[in-house]
């Protein structure tokens, strides 16, 4: 089923950078960087490809690339930034966050926001929604610019230049992400595990 999906997924981002070159590339990581699940780790390689076959050149798919994570991030930061905050208020008692967990996470991002956001930029699964935390945080708009920037720079200059290596076998990239992938999805989930039980009990 997963191994389905994520076969059409790559044909529709494959035809659909096909269709339209760099413009592509810039828009479809934008989408990746608003936390919709297309995947960079398929994107870039392929336009990696496309630099290998002499369709596009090595600058233009990593600047699309930089860009398009840019101006997505910063679409994500600003729906956490004017949405974020009440609809935790709100709704965050379900999910048992409370205003004490919120008033943490803006003296955290205070505090360590610039590594937080730089250093998340390379981590697959994690990066598609951590503009999302500075902005309900209030992070300075120009700090978080910056540090998205210098982060997501060696993701997708790693991610071209290993679909120019690769050449005709690009694809083979993907297990090895979707490996990654894994170890981070479950220690958000032990962290969520560990987060939970400690707000149960404090509730008890």
């Amino acid at each position: 089923m997963l191994d389905n999906i994520f076969q059409s997924l790559s044909q529709f981002i494959i035809s659909f950078i096909d269709a339209f070159g760099v413009y592509g590339v810039f828009f479809l990581m934008l989408l990746e960087s608003v936390a919709i699940p297309i995947p960079s780790e398929v994107i870039v390689p392929f336009s990696g490809f496309l630099v290998f076959e002499g369709k596009m050149t090595f600058m233009e798919v990593f600047w699309a690339g930089v860009f398009g994570n840019m101006a997505g991030s910063i679409v994500l930061y600003y729906i956490g930034y004017f949405g974020g905050r009440p609809f935790l208020e709100k709704y965050g008692k379900y999910f048992l966050f409370t205003h004490e967990d919120l008033e943490k996470t803006e003296r955290w991002f205070q505090k360590y926001g610039a590594l937080t956001v730089s250093f998340s930029r390379m981590l697959p699964a994690v990066r598609t929604f951590i503009s999302f935390v500075p902005g309900v945080a209030k992070m300075n708009i120009f700090k978080f610019i910056a540090y998205t920037f210098f982060g997501c720079i060696p993701w997708v200059y790693a991610l071209t230049y290993a679909g120019v290596i690769a050449g005709d076998n690009w694809n083979i990239l993907h297990p090895y992400f979707q490996k990654a992938e894994w170890v981070i999805i479950i220690l958000v989930l032990v962290g969520s595990y560990w987060f939970v039980k400690k707000h149960l009990k404090k509730n008890l």
